[in-house]
């Protein structure tokens, strides 16, 4: 049963807040890292994002929580689909966020927008593999929509997206069930907010580039799947 729902942007310390969140007791966790670990969540995730029928049940099977890519277009009906399931929107200052992306996601746009990148993603649809599905997935998510407008040199619009986003979350989201939440302020809102102990540990201040082609490629998890057929 969903328990937690993060919906805020990547970069935003979302794999802070996934590992806090499974350290808690709300894992596992869905995160785009799974995507790439668990091919199978690829073409139905993509059908949801795109406006298709949606087998949530199907797709969440054993997850408990979930943060960031690759669902969060489809927040809205994860928020009324699961109403019991408390809602977490991660911020950061965005101009902060901004030059975040800049120096990780946006690596994996211009590697995609590469001739190589772009021969590999119409070979993946010719043979019908996991990649392409893969790569048009993240390109439909808030983080790739954002994207767009940075690789456009309209970082303006990044941002503005990126501060419509929490005012919609906010403005859609019962007061009860949200929590605003900067991971600076670590263990103590978030362990209020869910009704659990404070760990006794440090809070999980993590940061990946997992999801980031490497500058030899794709990187191991999106090239393992250049060949794969999930289905």
């Amino acid at each position: 049963m969903m328990r937690v729902i993060g919906t805020g942007y990547g970069r935003t310390g979302t794999t802070s807040l996934k590992a806090a969140l499974v350290r808690l007791g709300f894992g596992p966790c869905l995160s785009a890292g799974d995507v790439f670990r668990n091919p199978r969540l690829i073409r139905p995730l993509l059908g949801a994002v795109e406006g298709g029928p949606a087998r949530w049940e199907e797709i969440l099977a054993g997850y408990e929580s979930m943060v960031c890519e690759p669902a969060t277009p489809c927040w809205r009906q994860l928020v009324e689909r699961y109403p019991e399931a408390k809602v977490v929107h991660t911020v950061r200052d965005p101009e902060q966020w901004i030059s975040s992306v800049q120096r990780t996601l946006m690596k994996r746009r211009r590697h995609i927008n590469t001739l190589y990148g772009q021969a590999a993603i119409r070979l993946s649809s010719a043979l019908g593999t996991d990649f392409a599905p893969l790569i048009k997935l993240f390109q439909l998510t808030l983080e790739g929509q954002a994207l767009k407008s940075v690789n456009e040199r309209r970082p303006e619009n990044a941002i503005k997206r990126f501060r419509e986003h929490t005012d919609q979350i906010v403005e859609a989201v019962p007061a009860d069930r949200l929590l605003i939440y900067d991971i600076r302020d670590e263990w103590g809102p978030l362990c209020e907010f869910l009704g659990v102990a404070v760990p006794a540990e440090p809070f999980p201040l993590k940061s990946t580039t997992v999801e980031f082609p490497t500058s030899r490629g794709f990187g191991r998890e999106a090239a393992s799947l250049f060949l794969s057929r999930t289905r």
